[in-house]
């Protein structure tokens, strides 16, 4: 897979107690200009120590589990680095479980969260999850900031400016996986897709793409939250017969998948994707799945240095890294946009957020948090490129800069990286 390039408009799993081929997208952070340094030259910039407050709803629980744990590692590693970093702010986690959209884990998660006065929370990873306490948060003024929903109708929903997220819009993510089908050679696709706001999201920006590339969608087969069985799904499915099956789903691959091959359909011939591309050498009879794809945001943590083993020192249990980046960046940014703004009021510190990520196109490039605040202590404008790539909010507050990688199974039924 080649490099794609595209501008979106805006936004769409535990850590344990221990705590209490690739796409690029492109796009724009207004200037901040610090207090001026005095004539004894001190440090220009936030001259008290900020206490910032957090929260998370990250899934502890449902069927998003499996991505609660590297979230929340890379939620904790953030706030380990800001704090040892002693640079004008330090920063408290209180760590929540958001569970699914068949349970109101998250509201309750969320009322709790508010009445301890967190300024921002991060979460939720489903965007499910999220449509039913977005209203809730931005009402308390508060900032929400979720490291992997990717549902397209975050891009414009009304939010007062206080919805913002590190992972790209499933309009990327479709677009990506439509092609890499239709590249395989498949003229034909069938769906199974989870009926919420991410899966439906991502099944139409799938079905657009794979058939402008000439191909034919001949089977979508819908199913919701909670739900058991998938047998009716499984017979349409199989009887269209398609070249290819997109399986849009999260955990409900276990049966989903296993279902598919047990009537007759090619492992190799299906298609996963952020929701359930993970590792099922445990769960599956060895080679299920040998030779399927799948796509998922976020660069490959084996390329980020020493972050996997830094967030294996959080959580050792570790076996899954999806959206620990994203997680770890979106702590980080919002501690910078505290410190640009010098306040810890939500609606601040989301004023700062497009800013520090580099969205105005102007700042001082940082890699991690110390350099990039030093840059704001030191009266500059910060231009912050994280582990999860450069960020680069927009005006909605999508980032412009995101990265899809593909990666296939193998014999083992586990994933690794090919493009």
């Amino acid at each position: 897979m080649g490099v794609f390039t595209t501008a979106t408009g805006r936004r769409s799993r535990s850590l344990k107690s221990i705590l209490g081929g690739i796409a690029v997208v492109g796009a724009s952070a207004l200037v901040l200009s610090g207090c001026a340094a005095t004539e004894t030259e001190e440090p220009a910039g936030p001259t008290e120590q900020l206490s910032l407050k957090i929260g998370t709803i990250l899934p502890q629980s449902g069927a998003l589990a499996f991505l609660g744990p590297p979230e929340e590692a890379g939620v904790a590693l953030a706030v380990q680095d800001i704090n040892d970093a002693d640079l004008g702010i330090t920063v408290e986690a209180i760590y929540r479980d958001s569970g699914d959209t068949t349970t109101d884990t998250a509201t309750v998660s969320v009322t709790d969260l508010l009445s301890q006065d967190v300024s921002a929370i991060v979460g939720a990873a489903s965007s499910g999850v999220s449509k039913t306490v977005i209203d809730q948060i931005v009402a308390a003024g508060v900032v929400q900031f979720s490291p992997a929903n990717t549902s397209p109708d975050f891009t414009t929903y009304a939010d007062d400016n206080l919805y913002w997220r590190t992972a790209p819009s499933d309009l990327l993510q479709g677009e990506v996986l439509g092609n890499l089908i239709a590249e395989d050679g498949a003229a034909t696709l069938g769906m199974i897709v989870l009926n919420d706001a991410y899966g439906t999201g991502l099944a139409g920006a799938l079905r657009a793409t794979f058939e402008a590339a000439g191909g034919e969608v001949v089977a979508e087969e819908l199913f919701n939250e909670g739900d058991t069985s998938f047998d009716a799904q499984i017979s349409a499915l199989t009887a269209a017969a398609p070249d290819a099956i997109a399986v849009i789903t999260f955990d409900q691959a276990k049966v989903v998948v296993p279902g598919l091959v047990g009537a007759g359909y090619p492992g190799n011939q299906l298609y996963f994707v952020d929701g359930n591309l993970a590792d099922y050498s445990a769960d599956f009879a060895a080679g299920l799945v040998e030779g399927a794809k799948g796509t998922l945001p976020g660069l490959d943590i084996a390329t980020l240095g020493n972050f996997q083993e830094r967030l294996l020192e959080v959580d050792p249990e570790l076996t899954e890294f999806s959206y620990a980046a994203e997680s770890y960046d979106a702590v980080v940014l919002l501690a910078l946009a505290a410190l640009a703004a010098g306040s810890t009021e939500g609606a601040d510190i989301a004023a700062k957020l497009q800013e520090v990520s580099g969205g105005s196109g102007d700042g001082e490039k940082a890699t991690d948090f110390a350099s990039a605040a030093q840059i704001i202590l030191d009266g500059g404008v910060v231009d912050y490129d994280g582990v999860s790539g450069p960020i680069t909010f927009d005006e909605n507050g999508d980032p412009t800069e995101a990265t899809i990688g593909v990666y296939q199974y193998g014999a083992d039924n586990k994933f690794s990286r090919i493009n």
